[in-house]
């Protein structure tokens, strides 16, 4: 903005009218003179070319131009803020955040070359952001390195600015030399480093006043809202898991269902879902209580989950029953899981209060999408019945759904 311009210069002068008007650290007689003086500039006659007419004296018109372009650097600096804060609050989904924060402080400073975020927890670090120049976003510049810059700021809380990386201590020891500076930046709350932001540029030299001002008001703002999202995803994974447990519970595993369901029906891979119930658990609690009970459950269940693919999905489905969900999978690979689940529950082992031990079996039933059902619940159906007949007839085994099992039908039918 060109402040020599009347209609940009009104602009200017009324966004320092509100800025004098909403500062709460004036005293009033500091409100009264600053408003004065911003009457006195507002006046048309008070010009670079009226120095004869005196209406303010030299030097107070050199002031006044110099509280001029403070006043309008500080409304950019609102503005700025402004959008930060509209940018920063729009989601609390955290990578969404991280983002929005990479691509602020690339827009603020001029000359970047790259951002990065890392998150601060438990006295590590973790990637959570980039963007480089040329647009690329997910790639961090560099891995931290124990003494190296980020790792530094995460540890002493303060930030630090390099003017020249290829003469300083922290670049001496790294794996190629550094050019132009950088800047890291701890992200804060509550004087707790939640992260930290490195900004680095092609050009060496200090950054400017009001460069390092709006980075730290971006700093102020993302760890604002990193604690926010990171809360909130805290609070969305504690709702979808079992409290017991800790797996994923049934609302999650509707969810997922579904997913598969629609991945299946674009992809035409088959999935595979697999309902199993414990045997024997009935009699840990009638023997040991429901508080030994939860405690085996809680064990057993995450001992069965270690057999699993990182790509499948086992939930809680309720009691003592659990649901796998075997991604991409038919008949004869999910045999050969379920071989291996019976394996892996004949070497479980609790110990239980007086020296004994404790030891379960597992029954359960096999659907596959699209061959016993083509929707989440006619799939949970068809594997729970043929769970049920498993208990009956062959408890200890895994048997496969018979035929086709389709929706409910009749006036109280609902979908699950």
């Amino acid at each position: 903005m060109d402040i020599a311009t009347p209609n940009h210069r009104a602009e200017v002068l009324e966004q320092a009218r509100r800025i004098v008007l909403e500062d709460g650290r004036l005293s009033q007689a500091e409100r009264q003179e600053l408003l004065n003086l911003i009457e006195t500039l507002s006046q048309p006659e008070v010009d670079s070319s009226d120095v004869g007419q005196e209406v303010l004296p030299r030097e107070g018109f050199s002031a006044g131009h110099a509280l001029l372009s403070l006043l309008k650097q500080q409304a950019d600096e609102l503005n700025a803020l402004k959008k930060l804060s509209l940018n920063l609050t729009s989601s609390l989904d955290l990578q969404t955040v991280l983002n929005a924060v990479v691509s602020e402080a690339m827009r603020l400073v001029q000359h970047t070359f790259t951002i990065d975020i890392f998150l601060y927890k438990d006295g590590a670090l973790e990637f959570g952001a980039a963007l480089d120049q040329s647009g690329v976003r997910s790639q961090p510049y560099s891995i931290p390195r124990k003494d190296g810059l980020t790792n530094t700021v995460a540890q002493r809380g303060e930030t630090i600015t390099i003017e020249h990386m290829s003469m300083h201590e922290l670049y001496k020891e790294g794996p190629y030399q550094k050019q132009g500076s950088i800047i890291g930046i701890p992200l804060k709350i509550n004087q707790n480093v939640v992260g930290v932001m490195n900004l680095s540029r092609t050009s060496e030299g200090p950054f400017s006043p009001s460069e390092l001002r709006l980075l730290g008001l971006l700093a102020d703002q993302a760890a604002v809202a990193i604690s926010n999202a990171s809360l909130h995803q805290l609070v969305s994974r504690q709702a979808y898991s079992d409290t017991v447990t800790g797996l994923p519970n049934r609302r999650a595993l509707d969810e997922r269902l579904e997913r598969e369901v629609l991945a299946a029906r674009r992809t035409g891979y088959p999935f595979t879902v697999v309902m199993m119930d414990l045997d024997g658990f009935k009699n840990v609690n009638d023997t040991y209580g429901h508080i030994v009970g939860d405690q085996v459950l809680r064990a057993v269940f995450n001992y069965m989950a270690t057999s699993v693919r990182a790509s499948d999905f086992l939930a809680r489905y309720g009691g003592d029953e659990m649901t796998l969900i075997l991604v991409q999978t038919d008949l004869i690979a999910a045999r050969l899981v379920t071989e291996k689940l019976l394996e892996r529950i004949r070497q479980f082992r609790f110990p239980a209060t007086g020296g004994g031990t404790i030891t379960l079996g597992v029954s359960g039933g096999i659907a596959m999408y699209p061959i016993h059902a083509m929707s989440g619940a006619d799939l949970l159906r068809a594997a729970d019945e043929a769970l049920y007949r498993a208990k009956k007839h062959e408890r200890g085994s895994f048997l496969m759904a018979h035929g086709f099992t389709g929706p409910l039908s009749g006036p109280n039918s609902f979908d699950l």
